[in-house]
């Protein structure tokens, strides 16, 4: 097996897209290691998580914006993941639009799980924008991050069919199901395919 690719991981949820890789690496079936777990939520359900796994966890205020961090919460935060280690940053399920102080600290090397079939349905709430465009098929994306919302290189999508009776909540979780799988995989796919 490959030397264990060094992740940090950004999150502002309840952390399912966390534990669906933390599980994948206790399976053996990911090579890698997370370094260091931020949260931009003080009681997010990602630092519980982290807390159970043992994996360093952070909260960092974000600052006074509500869509992206201050510049200088940024540039800290990359430095967090530099120290930390991390060769991969796994954006899952965080809430800020990363801007250039990341972007520079990791060219590259940034990802994001997005609830669409991307380029289709940027933005917030992206399941909810499928079912009111009458769409019969949705999914998720993982994408490298670029200064562009949701806009970088596609590495992995997932179809998910929508149901005729779906809800907005319906439709969401089986949505995650698909990201629980899609994310660990497109990991170990980089993880995979470095010298």
């Amino acid at each position: 097996m490959n030397r264990r690719l060094k992740l940090g991981v950004l999150g502002s949820g309840k952390g399912s897209n966390f534990k669906a890789i933390m599980e994948r690496i206790i399976d053996g079936k990911l090579p890698a290691e997370v370094r260091l777990v931020i949260s931009d939520v003080p009681d997010s359900g990602i630092l519980s998580y982290a807390r159970d796994f043992q994996v360093p966890a952070l909260f960092v205020n974000p600052g006074k914006y509500r869509t992206r961090l201050e510049t200088e919460v940024e540039h800290d935060i990359a430095r967090l993941l530099q120290e930390a280690g991390a060769e991969l940053v796994v954006l899952a399920g965080f809430m800020r639009v990363i801007k250039e102080p990341l972007l520079k600290a990791f060219p590259k090397s940034i990802i994001n799980i997005h609830p669409s079939l991307l380029p289709k349905y940027k933005g917030l709430e992206a399941w909810k924008q499928a079912l009111e465009a009458g769409e019969k098929v949705t999914g998720c994306t993982v994408h490298y991050v670029e200064a562009a919302v949701d806009a970088g290189h596609i590495l992995g999508q997932r179809e998910v069919a929508i149901q005729p009776d779906d809800t907005p909540a319906s439709l969401h979780a089986r949505i995650q199901e698909a990201e629980h799988d899609l994310l660990p995989e497109v990991v170990r796919q980089i993880a995979d395919g470095r010298p």
